[in-house]
């Protein structure tokens, strides 16, 4: 069983969270993150699931506009995709999304991990766009 929580930006938790993002999503494609980049974060809501001490996934929370909320850099480590992990993040992010006020959760979702999202009750919105070399479609749900 694991636990969900807020990080804190800067925090053990968020250097865990950055290297398993990292792993899962910027490696594999030659990419690494600038500090410039990971700055930007500093006001984003942060979100991890742990088992005791070890993160298993997570994502981010940025606010697009006063509705509008977008959710970003979403990675379950390897050992755990398939097995219902990034849905329970999923659902806390839009828990979170709707305490905070916004009606809508969007992200740009990987081609590959549409089916996830779709079964998770997004919708796609427009055409596909490749972003960081990889084709990409605009998600939504309202909240």
């Amino acid at each position: 069983m694991f636990d969900i929580r807020i990080i804190e930006y800067g925090s053990c938790d968020y250097q865990a969270m950055v290297s398993l993002r990292d792993k899962i999503l910027r490696a594999p494609l030659g990419l690494t993150f600038s500090n410039e980049y990971l700055q930007q974060e500093i006001s984003d809501v942060l979100i991890g699931a742990f088992e005791e001490e070890k993160l298993l996934a997570c994502c981010i929370l940025t606010p697009v506009n006063e509705t509008t909320v977008q959710l970003r850099q979403m990675a379950v480590d390897d050992k755990l995709q398939g097995k219902g992990t990034g849905s329970k993040v999923l659902r806390f992010a839009e828990e979170e999304a709707k305490r905070n006020g916004f009606r809508e959760l969007m992200m740009h979702a990987r081609k590959e991990a549409a089916p996830f999202y779709r079964k998770n009750g997004y919708e796609i919105r427009g055409e596909e766009f490749e972003e960081v070399g990889i084709a990409h479609y605009e998600m939504f749900k309202r909240l």
